[in-house]
């Protein structure tokens, strides 16, 4: 999955907006305009980018034993978040997998009223895989 491609999965979810609260080149996507759900960073000079996802902590100890590309969170707790490499060697079903994964867990944690309301819009969707809606 392209840096590209995760934006747009990113920003599918209901009341998902994009921010750069750390500067430049660190793009941050909130539930609500509340919590964090993914840190997007990196990828520039051809190196690829990295995606910093919430995980259940048990998940994600699988996850990274799963996936090289897969590490404790950089900059994050360690214990509730990961680091993914968009590097191609996870598949895309997989890192959309996660992806909803850390927006529930988010949206979960927050007030009734918001909870509620993001996680009626969601229901049982998921962004759609790259490639599968003509991007």
């Amino acid at each position: 999955m392209t840096p590209e491609q995760f934006i747009d999965a990113a920003l599918w979810f209901p009341e998902a907006g994009e921010s750069e609260p750390f500067g430049p080149g660190a793009l941050v996507y909130k539930v609500a305009g509340r919590k964090m759900f993914a840190l997007l960073t990196g990828g520039g000079g051809g190196a690829p980018a990295t995606v910093n996802l919430k995980c259940d902590p048990e998940l994600a100890l699988g996850l990274r034993q799963r996936f090289p590309a897969v590490t404790p969170g950089w900059h994050m707790d360690k214990r509730h978040w990961n680091s993914v490499l968009l590097d191609g060697t996870v598949p895309d079903d997989e890192l959309v997998e996660m992806l909803t994964h850390s927006y529930t867990r988010v949206a979960e944690g927050l007030r009734r009223a918001d909870r509620d309301r993001v996680l009626a819009v969601l229901g049982d969707d998921a962004p759609p895989l790259p490639g599968t809606d003509g991007s």
